[in-house]
């Protein structure tokens, strides 16, 4: 099994299939994960397996080392599109991401700022409100929602903590539109022998209804890309991504597809 470990506090930039040249900002441990999810299909691994041993890095380190990357940039290149907070587990599980966004923004607007600020987030702490407003003030708060079915998430996302979709649910209304949903759709089995195919109506339809509550201005889809900790878990197909697309873009919900 291989998976991905990033540095930290920043990494790449990297070309990324959605976001394009995407400078990273990890704000989790260089050397393991740490997340309120252990989702089978993480190209970081399972939790347990990628227990870090080094703390999560400060405020101020993360300033530091963004400035320094940014100023590096604006005189070699390249100019980057988006500054994206993801890496080893939950970006807003670090205790100082409110404050961490503002000083992201601040030195966004001073050296490039054209480029935009995006969240790759599970969702599990959105029900917080000072992580919430400050996923409102980013450019992209893309959250993570790939069911609304209880017994899915705990086969598939795996929380490592209580969930409860519903609540998830009602904070991600209160986003008042600002924002994206991210949702991975996949087949085969787990380790464990259960169906993971989550691209049926029995998932699709409850989970449109939900979006719909939602409101996002935007719904992004996406199939496996990498090797999975879960070696059993199969790609969504193209045409089975499309449809959905497709259901969504009937209720007048804007919609991609990556394959």
């Amino acid at each position: 099994m291989s998976t991905v470990i990033y540095p930290s506090p920043i990494f790449g930039p990297v070309r990324s299939r959605r976001l394009g040249v995407s400078l990273g900002i990890n704000l989790l441990p260089a050397d393991g994960k740490v997340c309120t999810f252990d989702c089978i299909y993480c190209e970081c691994g399972f939790n347990a397996e990628r227990r870090p041993k080094l703390p999560m890095p400060t405020r101020d380190e993360v300033r530091r080392a963004l400035e320094e990357r940014l100023k590096r940039m604006q005189a070699e290149g390249p100019t980057p599109d988006v500054l994206t907070f993801a890496g080893n587990g939950e970006p807003t599980a670090h205790p100082q991401f409110p404050e961490i966004i503002g000083d992201t923004l601040s030195l966004r607007d001073e050296y490039f700022p054209e480029a935009k600020v995006s969240v790759l987030c599970n969702s599990t702490r959105v029900t917080a409100p000072a992580v919430r407003e400050a996923l409102m003030r980013v450019d992209n708060a893309i959250m993570k929602l790939d069911t609304v079915d209880a017994d899915y998430i705990r086969l598939l996302d795996r929380p490592t903590g209580h969930y409860d979709v519903e609540k998830i649910v009602e904070a991600l209304t209160l986003m008042q539109g600002r924002l994206v949903i991210q949702t991975m759709f996949l087949k085969g089995r787990s380790a464990d022998g259960h169906d993971v195919d989550n691209t049926t109506d029995r998932y699709v339809l409850p989970w449109i209804a939900a979006v719909k509550r939602i409101a996002p201005r935007q719904v992004m889809i996406y199939t496996i890309d990498r090797e999975t900790p879960d070696p059993n878990l199969q790609k969504a197909t193209p045409a089975e991504l499309d449809r959905i697309v497709a259901l969504l873009q009937k209720e007048g919900i804007p919609a991609t597809a990556s394959y």
